[in-house]
């Protein structure tokens, strides 16, 4: 996890740093995100340099739920005024007491797990840009805290930028930070002044000779792997200021996000899946238009006799609208799933229209529980509607349970996972009010929304269906291995997963690598993509199941398109094994806890996609064929 710092002045909009005028102390963003384990801890749990004059801004919901905590720094500085080589503070570990011995051992844990602090100033993160291969520069919103050489000799992490760090078993510890602001001023736009537009630092390890006088030159600070003698550290920074007009206000995370990983990916093999994708798409529509023409017109015209010979899916149209089992879980499932895919949708939208943005910290999240929560009323109203069609008269239980099931599951899941970052005593714990304020949003405005819902799904009519139901269950033939429920069902999800595994990849690095997400016009494009996919996808097997004389087709069409869901958890665990190298029993639970509430959440949305779109094609096709 990440720990940084951040300097962000309590400004509304662009602000104008007049000439002179002392720029607010830095912030620090008190999330530890570590490349080798998920537990975050507070800034002040390392011994850095501390801010006298320490204060806290209120962070918004979004913020909290991702472990964001921002405090102030101890780095001041003017505009436009450069500083060379300032002293913050030295910290000294005598080897014989125990307690800098502790502090001495947490550094260097840090620095092995890969920490890293982020910094903010003025809502910029301060980025750490270094070239790498085919003469390529990334921007890093971090930098670590320091770095290890092993008993072996091996360099490892930010070890091998620098040929220096060489000693075998030994931590080398970043204590010096060169920043550099950039800015552009009004003078030639009409307006007095000057706004940020850029904020770079190089960190570096310096061991200064004289820690009362430092000159910032020297020998890298090494941290001795045995604690055998006394170690000080002395902790120094150099700030500098550019002038650029060329880079305009709207435009001062560009250098930021064109260096992301996420446009070093080859865009023609996205496209060319996408393509793919539209194309199995277009093709899966066509067959079954023509085919469906061909069934439609073929049943329409026979006689009487003929058509009791006649096989294929007109024989079950007495038991195609026979109530599932387990009806009553069906529908809680779909009103819920209702519930996220509108959430999904608006929150993508949003995203989209820039409202959503890296800039806007923790809106992306905020956004999602808001609006999650005040869509209580379509989750109540379609399972009340769909369990009335399925017969059912425990309305008092559908009701409870489509506004506490699976609700009450995620936040179950969520408050184990807390608890754990609790007893780690991680910064990324939800503070206790927090949890209630969750648990008041739930009970006091989801729950009574999702009562008012259900009341008028139960006020109006059952769903009409196009034909009647017969009183006996017909006999359903033997099937073959293809039209089996389970292989049927596995295969469902296969397409829908392959429109979405290159966005997952990068989705999944922007949650545990902490890398910067913003591709949200493409990703509703995907979103899209996916809806179409799943909706055929599950049509087509649907068909070949009727075909097969087999009406069990209402918990099948949820579970072969929410099949896709178990992709996705196996992708996330090979993504666990091939990409993170994270350590700890704790971080690895962490991880798949928080995983299985993405699994459910895409459980749900991508079976309630493939339901409805069945619901529509059953209803047509039967109320189009001519049934004695």
């Amino acid at each position: 996890e990440v720990e940084g710092i951040v300097h962000r002045p309590p400004r509304q909009g662009p602000p104008s740093f007049l000439n002179g005028r002392s720029l607010e102390p830095p912030r620090l963003f008190q999330e530890l995100i570590i490349a080798h384990s998920l537990s975050t801890n507070f800034f002040h749990s390392f011994d850095f340099c501390k801010d006298d004059n320490e204060r806290r801004p209120s962070e918004n919901l979004g913020q909290v739920l991702f472990g964001e905590r921002i405090e102030t720094s101890p780095y001041k500085f003017s505009f436009k005024k450069d500083e060379k080589c300032k002293k913050l503070c030295t910290k000294t570990y005598v080897k014989d007491k125990t307690e800098d011995k502790n502090m001495l051992d947490f550094l260097k844990r840090g620095m092995q797990l890969n920490y890293q602090h982020h910094w903010i100033v003025d809502n910029m993160p301060v980025t750490w840009c270094y070239d790498v291969e085919d003469s390529q520069k990334y921007c890093n919103p971090g930098f670590p805290i320091g770095c290890l050489v092993t008993t072996e000799g091996r360099a490892k992490d930010a070890c091998v930028i620098n040929s220096e760090f060489n000693k075998k078993n030994t931590f080398y510890i970043f204590n010096h930070v060169d920043i550099k602001l950039t800015y552009h001023n009004g003078e030639g736009e009409g307006w007095r002044g000057a706004r940020l537009v850029a904020a770079t630092l190089e960190p570096k390890s310096i061991n200064n000779a004289d820690a009362d006088k430092p000159t910032c030159e020297g020998p890298p600070m090494e941290v001795p792997g045995e604690f055998s003698s006394d170690v000080k550290i002395t902790y120094t920074y150099s700030v500098s200021f550019e002038e650029n007009n060329n880079i305009k206000w709207a435009s001062r995370w560009d250098y930021i996000l064109v260096s992301m990983p996420h446009t070093n990916i080859q865009w023609f093999s996205i496209m060319n899946s996408l393509v793919i994708v539209l194309f199995l798409s277009g093709m899966v529509a066509m067959i079954m238009l023509r085919t469906l023409h061909k069934d439609i017109a073929r049943y329409n015209q026979v006689d009487q006799e003929d058509a009791q010979e006649e096989s294929g899916w007109k024989q079950v149209h007495g038991d195609v609208f026979r109530p599932p089992r387990k009806g009553m879980l069906l529908s809680v499932f779909l009103g819920q799933g209702t519930q996220i895919f509108i959430m999904t949708f608006i929150t993508l939208f949003l995203a989209c229209l820039g409202f959503l943005s890296p800039a806007n910290r923790g809106a992306l999240m905020t956004c999602s529980v808001v609006l999650w929560v005040l869509l209580g009323t379509p989750a109540g109203y379609v399972s009340a509607r769909l369990y009335k069609t399925f017969g059912g008269e425990k309305w008092k239980t559908n009701v409870l349970l489509t506004a506490l099931l699976c609700p009450g599951i995620v936040f179950a899941d969520f408050f184990l996972m807390n608890l754990i970052l609790w007893v780690e005593g991680s910064s990324a714990a939800i503070p206790f009010g927090t949890l209630v304020a969750i648990l008041a949003l739930w009970f006091g405005i989801s729950v009574p929304l999702t009562f008012i819902g259900a009341y008028f799904g139960f006020k109006r009519p059952a769903i009409e269906q196009p034909v009647r139901t017969n009183q006996i269950p017909r006999q359903i033939p033997e099937q073959s291995f293809f039209t089996k429920p389970v292989p049927g069902i596995v295969m469902g999800g296969i397409l829908p997963f392959g429109c979405i595994f290159i966005q997952l990849f990068f989705i999944l690095n922007s949650i545990w690598s902490h890398q910067m997400y913003y591709m949200f016009g493409f990703l509703f494009l995907v979103f899209i993509i996916l809806l179409i996919t799943c909706s055929e996808a599950t049509i087509l097997l649907c068909y070949f199941h009727l075909c097969a004389e087999d009406y069990h087709w209402w918990w099948r069409s949820f579970l072969t398109s929410g099949f896709t869901a178990v992709y996705l958890f196996v992708y996330a665990v090979h993504y666990f094994f091939s990409k993170l190298q994270i350590v700890g029993a704790a971080s690895t639970i962490l991880y798949f806890g928080y995983t299985s509430i993405m699994v459910l959440i895409f459980f749900l949305f991508t079976g309630t996609i493939g339901f409805f779109a069945c619901f529509w094609f059953v209803n047509k096709i039967y109320s189009v064929v001519k049934v004695d």
